[in-house]
């Protein structure tokens, strides 16, 4: 990991969210993978316990596109909502399938990968595509024998 991605998930761990309440969406899991360069933003999908400590600690903003509220945390460097803007997103079943990495839960990327065709930005599609690569070469690596 680089600095500012250092500085986001550090960011995130100062507000000592619950595990088994929260996981990091959007770009986190494929930054903590290094798929692609840390952004300037982590966006959390939370329930419960999380949700609640959250709320205490950021400001709630109401999202045009869809009318959700979410906490913004440290000027948006952290955003924490309790839905998500495109597709029929199940929050518990991508909190309950998150994996730990480095004491944080990130979404798995058959979820992210499902969202980034949904939402289809330029962004997404470039993810997409660098995601692609990632799973083929991570397919040739040489395996070691048992």
């Amino acid at each position: 990991m680089d600095a500012s991605e250092h500085t986001l998930f550090d960011l995130l761990r100062s507000l000592d969210l619950p595990i088994g309440d929260y996981a990091v969406f959007g770009s986190g899991p494929l930054i903590v993978r290094g798929i692609i360069e840390a952004t300037n933003d982590l966006d959390v999908v939370s329930r419960g316990d999380a949700w609640e400590r959250a709320s205490e600690s950021g400001d709630l903003v109401t999202l045009p596109l869809d009318g959700a509220v979410i906490v913004s945390c440290f000027d948006g460097a952290i955003t924490i909502g309790q839905s998500w803007a495109y597709g029929d997103v199940n929050i518990d079943e991508l909190i309950d399938t998150a994996e730990v990495i480095d004491g944080i839960p990130f979404v798995g990327l058959e979820h992210v990968i499902a969202y980034k065709e949904i939402a289809d930005r330029p962004k997404d599609r470039q993810h997409l595509r660098l995601l692609t690569e990632h799973h083929r070469s991570a397919q040739g690596r040489p395996t070691l024998p048992d």
